[in-house]
Parts: structure tokens; C-alpha cells; sequence
């Protein structure tokens, strides 16, 4: 699904990564971060694609909110897992977003 952002500026954190074989409680884990994140002020939305490559994009309102969103407890035991456990590589990149436009069927 395409994340309902609002009129620009606002940021963006593109997490890019290569999984370990095997499930070990990511999925679930993903699908926990991703309500949590839901309840974090400053959140805008998500989309994600997954295959050998995955991207995650979450949008949100400021810089400030991405902090408190990293520095979040629940989150970084998660990135720490996802560093033993669930990833071969990552990247994270955060972007201001400018511009944006589409079709909407």
C-alpha cells in the first residue's frame, strides 16, 4: 500500500537490506515495529517491498521524530536483533523530501 503523506516537506527513512536465511521471528518483529512506529508522534506512514533486496521507507514529520523513533527501547532491540540475527547487510538513509506527486486510480 502507498503511504497517505502529507504536502511536503517532511523526511524520510529508507532502510535498505539483504535477510538472513530463515524467518527466526522477523516477520512478527516487523509487524510490531511497524505498530509501534504507528503510535510514535511524528509518524507518517510506511511502505515496503521485499525479495533477495528489501526497501522499507518510513515517512515522517521531522528529524526530531526520527531521533525519538531510533532512540525508542522496543526499537533498538530490534535493530539489535536485526544485526545478530536477521540481516547479512543493511543501510539507513535519511532524506528530506521536497517534492511528491502521483495517480491515484
Amino acid at each position: 500500500m502507498i503511504a497517505n503523506t502529507p504536502e511536503p516537506p517532511y523526511y524520510a527513512v529508507i532502510f535498505t537490506s539483504v535477510r538472513a536465511d530463515g524467518d527466526q521471528g522477523y516477520s512478527a518483529m516487523s509487524e510490531k515495529m511497524l505498530e509501534l512506529a504507528g503510535k510514535q508522534d511524528g509518524f507518517l506512514g510506511a511502505e515496503s517491498a521485499r525479495n533477495e533486496l528489501g526497501i522499507t521507507v518510513s515517512y515522517w514529520k521531522s528529524l526530531e521524530a526520527i531521533k525519538l523513533w531510533k532512540m525508542n527501547f522496543k526499537h533498538i532491540e530490534a535493530q539489535q536483533t536485526g544485526i545478530k540475527t536477521w540481516y547479512k547487510r543493511y543501510k539507513v538513509r535519511v532524506a528530506k523530501v521536497e517534492r511528491d506527486y502521483g495517480f491515484n486510480l
